[in-house]
């Protein structure tokens, strides 16, 4: 009975002998091994062995990028302005020995630096100049930041103003400001496209009497051309018909009465050529040229 206890106990000191000298090391984690208080090496990630009771093994230290937010913290402008400012930081162990043993509480002395340097970099900056140089001063405490945790093994990847609130008053009144820019640049959008519309409608009326115009004139100058082109179909069909006195005689007596036509017409004169139209209609129907003359007539009304 005494033997099975004793080789029980052997058996759970061995176990217990392997469990700390095998030790496996997740991926994207390290760990410091100390032996006999100093430090020893830097544990890789996979299997690896230690010895039990001399060398000791620290927590694990996660490699991962890391991501802390810090509580707003009051920062005074260089016009005398208060503004809380919520930061977020990004970093990286980069160096497990120097995390360990460089500073007692990263996480802590992080954000005390993140808060001194925002202050200092803020108190050089105006109000204005605060709301509207984020990507500044982000660069600022990046550059800041990692110079002085770089001794500790940590890398500051990224720093970023999460918020920028300044006083209720301040704010309303920024507001104020924004609300009566806007109305100012609406009033100058609809004064430009008033004025943008008015000239369009000039423009168009100008084209339009160009168009009326250029339409006028060419309509006229068909007109004139189809004139010219019956004037010279009938000079041609006249010159073609050789045509005798008479008949032109005839034709004139027919216009004649066209000439009377019309309101303001009130009296009319009966023009020289008359008598000679007569006569040569008097020919065509076998008068004789000895004949009587026909008495000059005068004026006489409509």
């Amino acid at each position: 009975m005494a033997a099975l206890i004793a080789l029980v106990v052997i058996l759970l000191f061995a176990l217990f002998v392997a469990s700390q000298t095998i030790r496996i090391i997740p991926q994207a984690r390290a760990g410091v091994v100390e032996r006999l208080g100093r430090y020893s090496r830097t544990l890789d990630p996979g299997l690896t062995i230690v010895l039990p009771f001399i060398d000791r093994v620290k927590p694990l230290i996660d490699l991962r990028e890391q991501v802390v937010s810090f509580p707003p913290n009051g920062v005074i402008t260089e016009d005398n302005v208060t503004v809380n400012i919520d930061t977020v930081l990004y970093f990286t162990i980069t160096d497990p020995k120097s995390a360990s043993y460089e500073v007692a509480n990263p996480l802590q002395a992080i954000e005390q630096l993140t808060v001194t340097t925002l202050r200092n970099v803020i108190g050089g900056l105006t109000l204005e100049q605060s709301l509207t140089s984020r990507d500044q001063i982000n660069t600022q405490l990046r550059i800041v930041l990692d110079e002085a945790t770089g001794k500790w093994g940590i890398r500051i990847n990224r720093v970023e103003l999460k918020a920028v609130d300044p006083p209720a008053g301040i704010q309303e009144a920024m507001e104020k400001q924004m609300r009566a820019e806007r109305d100012r640049r609406a009033a100058i959008l609809t004064a430009e496209g008033s004025k943008q519309a008015q000239i369009l409608d000039a423009e168009g009326e100008k084209q339009s009497q160009i168009l009326r115009a250029e339409g006028s004139r060419e309509s006229q100058i068909l007109r004139a051309e189809g004139e010219a082109k019956a004037i010279g179909t009938i000079f041609q069909a006249i010159h073609e018909g050789d045509p005798d006195p008479k008949l032109l005689s005839y034709q004139y007596l027919q216009m004649l009465p066209k000439i009377a036509q019309g309101d303001a017409n009130k009296v009319w004169i009966i023009p020289s050529e008359f008598t000679q139209a007569l006569d040569h209609i008097k020919g065509a129907f076998g008068a004789h040229d000895d004949d009587p003359q026909p008495p000059h007539v005068g004026p006489r009304p409509v």
